[in-house]
């Protein structure tokens, strides 16, 4: 890091120049790199996706789409069978309003297994192709415009009079439906907001922009490097959303650190570039290690061979590394040339003087955490793992109908249907496409176990050529564990076909990216223990900080499942209906961004009481003096990061409300329980064992200087 700071020193006028320019050509390549951005949501590899696919290409419709399920209710008296032409008048009007619509109908097929045991219900399917505001099939769960009313429109005046027309399907009783999109700019605004609020109250001076104007470079330089990576691979919009929020964070982080050590070395009475070298040494390696974390983290998603998770990783992972590159490059320049400038304070003396010592109320904390260091990491620990346990029960499958909206034309539709004698999996079907004879697949199809029928018509929506598309409707919902056997059971009966559905999809997405999770995670825990041994020049250190930050993960997915699966408080306090599972990438995207910055902030802490524990050899003064001086940056920095996600909870959007919710709660849960309570009082119970570095141990990571255990004699060098 001397080396580093030395270099850029020399060279002022250079760096300068070249941060400049590259703000510049960053702006000059947003507009280009927004523009080159894919819209979608590709799962290559994944069968069941590209059977959607083909059935999308060939037939214009269904695939990964749910259908909307029209429930006709003649009155009484009247009977389906002998109302067909009726039916068929209406089903045929829906077509005509959804022109690319395949649809299905007791008319069409004659099965008797599409009327209520009354005989006067009677149910179809709509697959109604391209949504119509341009969104393609397959979205996400709450996601798609609801076309039921447009359906029930069309199709009541064609039946007798006293017929009761409802619409359901999982699109119409799933909360959260999407009306305009998420509104990145306000989302950004909010967070630049909380970031100029929370910088004004740190340095109550105009060094408050400057971690605003590394942030800034830093975004741009990334929107720079996406544009060129959109050259030679697919980028997804996704990072459209997260990198500047996420850029915003971090960008301010390090600089915060940064800036804050810098002000420290002015009070201690050195100046100029002094200042700077002194604090890119003690400071400078903490945001060299704490953005290799980052990166480590969301390499996670790098890796997983889902294109949309991958562009979230790169985006991450470059955002990260831009704003590493421009904190220890472009903020030591600044601070030299126009630090103390900028951080003159109205009707103040002495402008460094606070920044001699530790924060009193933190320093306070900290002693306080020593002393009462057991049963305050019993009591934090034993809160943690109660939500991680609540985490063990995370549903990722589909939602079931039960726990969708209890009101509304899509439940009455299903109450309807259901109250018919037919039953619930009927609102997802299994979509299978077989060339060749379909009545052959068919007749196999209905002798599955937990089918309950299988459609086949012979209309042109349903053939083309020697292709078919059949729809079986499984007893059980898909989101149910009998309706995933299901599937698998329909599958082994027709080898041959491809299989596809939304269901479908979302099984083999699962298997997909969760697959080698468990190998990913002990590679990614591997990598990131020995960094930090390496960082902290001891064996314990890491493994604390990887225990900690997994139970902090556990924990944020228990919260998850207590606010989005089991609804506490989603209803009351958010007038939110929850869907009783948790999506399928959700714990993927909240461990990779969650497990890098919680790690950010862990390093943060650290590497501050490695220092004090290498300037005084006291384990307990070390903690008190890292919280004294860490806690206070930690907590206003997760403070920012948490107002921007929680403001990107806020977009209509139910999934993307999810993840968001998810990080914020992850980074709340951080920056209290974990760096505030169990680092301190974990580490001050570990006492001198913290800094254990055996000689075998620092030649293999190339430290110089081992630590011996508390029993053994003291080592000064290694040969």
């Amino acid at each position: 890091m001397e080396k580093l700071s030395a270099f850029v020193l020399r060279r002022k006028g250079l760096v300068a120049l070249l941060a400049a320019l590259g703000l510049l050509a960053g702006l000059a390549a947003t507009p280009f790199a927004i523009q080159r951005l894919s819209e979608e949501y590709a799962h290559p590899g994944v069968p069941a996706y590209e059977a959607n696919r083909e059935i999308v290409r060939i037939f214009g419709n269904g695939g990964a789409q749910r259908p909307f399920v029209p429930v006709i209710v003649l009155p009484p008296g009247r009977d389906a069978r002998t109302a067909a032409a009726r039916i068929t008048a209406a089903f045929d009007a829906v077509t005509a309003r959804l022109p690319n619509a395949r649809v299905v109908s007791y008319p069409m097929t004659g099965d008797p297994r599409l009327i209520g045991a009354d005989g006067r219900t009677t149910f179809g399917l709509v697959f109604p192709g391209p949504a119509s505001d341009g969104a393609p099939p397959g979205m996400g769960i709450g996601e798609a415009p609801d076309e039921g009313p447009l359906i029930a429109e069309a199709m009541t005046p064609h039946l007798p009079p006293g017929t009761v027309v409802r619409v359901t399907g999982v699109d119409t009783l799933v909360p959260g439906v999407d009306a305009g999109g998420i509104d990145v700019p306000a989302k950004i605004g909010i967070g630049v907001l909380a970031a100029v609020v929370v910088l004004l109250l740190v340095f109550r001076s105009a060094l408050a922009l400057v971690p605003l104007l590394i942030a800034t470079l830093a975004i741009f330089l990334a929107f720079l490097v996406i544009l060129l990576l959109t050259l030679v691979m697919t980028v997804h919009d996704v990072a459209l959303t997260t990198m500047p929020l996420l850029g915003l964070g971090i960008a301010v982080d390090y600089s915060l650190l940064l800036v804050a050590r810098w002000r420290e070395e002015q009070a201690a009475g050195h100046r100029g570039d002094e200042a700077v070298r002194r604090a890119m040494a003690g400071a400078g390696r903490a945001v060299l290690f704490s953005g290799l974390a980052v990166a480590v983290g969301l390499a996670t998603m790098v890796v997983l061979p889902v294109p949309f998770l991958r562009s979230l990783g790169l985006a991450g992972m470059i955002i990260a590394a831009v704003s590493v590159l421009a904190t220890l490059t472009v903020l030591p320049v600044l601070l030299a040339l126009t630090g103390r400038r900028l951080d003159r304070r109205a009707g103040s003396g002495d402008r460094f003087a606070g920044e001699a010592r530790a924060g009193r109320a933190w320093s306070a904390w900290a002693r306080l955490v020593v002393r009462r260091r057991v049963p305050a990491a019993l009591g934090a620990g034993a809160l943690l793992a109660a939500l991680a346990v609540a985490g063990l029960g995370i549903d990722l499958g589909l939602p079931q109908s039960r726990d969708l909206l209890p009101t509304g034309p899509g439940r009455d539709g299903l109450t309807a249907l259901t109250s018919a004698g037919v039953p619930s999996g009927a609102i997802t079907p299994i979509e299978v496409m077989v060339t060749g004879d379909p009545g052959v697949a068919a007749g196999r199809l209905r002798a599955v176990e937990g089918v309950s029928a299988v459609l086949a018509p012979e209309a042109p929506s349903w053939r083309r050529g020697h292709t078919a598309v059949l729809s079986v409707l499984p007893v059980a919902e898909s989101g149910t564990p009998e309706g995933a056997a299901t599937i698998e059971r329909v599958r082994a009966a027709v080898p041959q076909a491809r299989v596809g559905g939304y269901a479908a999809q979302s099984l083999d997405y699962l298997d997909h990216a969760y697959g080698a999770f468990p190998w990913m995670l002990a590679l990614i825990g591997l990598v990131t223990f020995v960094m930090l041994a390496r960082a902290f020049r001891s064996l314990l250190l890491p493994l604390k900080a990887i225990a900690l930050n997994l139970l902090s993960l556990g924990a944020v997915l228990g919260a998850m499942v207590l606010l989005w699966q089991f609804g506490w408080g989603t209803r009351e306090l958010l007038d939110i209906q929850p869907t009783g599972s948790i999506g399928e990438y959700v714990p993927l995207t909240v461990f990779a961004f969650l497990y890098g910055l919680s790690m950010d902030y862990e390093v943060f802490i650290l590497a501050r009481m490695r220092e004090e524990y290498d300037r005084t050899g006291d384990t307990h003064r070390a903690v008190v003096e890292g919280v004294g001086r860490t806690g206070r940056l930690v907590t206003l920095a997760a403070l920012i990061l948490f107002i921007s996600f929680a403001a990107l909870a806020m977009t209509p959007e139910l999934d993307v409300k999810v993840f968001a919710s998810g990080l914020a709660l992850g980074i709340l849960l951080d920056a209290t329980l974990i760096r505030g309570v169990l680092v301190p009082a974990v580490v001050a119970a570990m006492g001198e064992w913290n800094w254990w570095l055996p000689g075998w141990a620092a030649r293999l990571l190339l430290v110089r200087r081992p630590s011996p255990s508390p029993a053994e004699p003291a080592r000064t060098s290694l040969r």
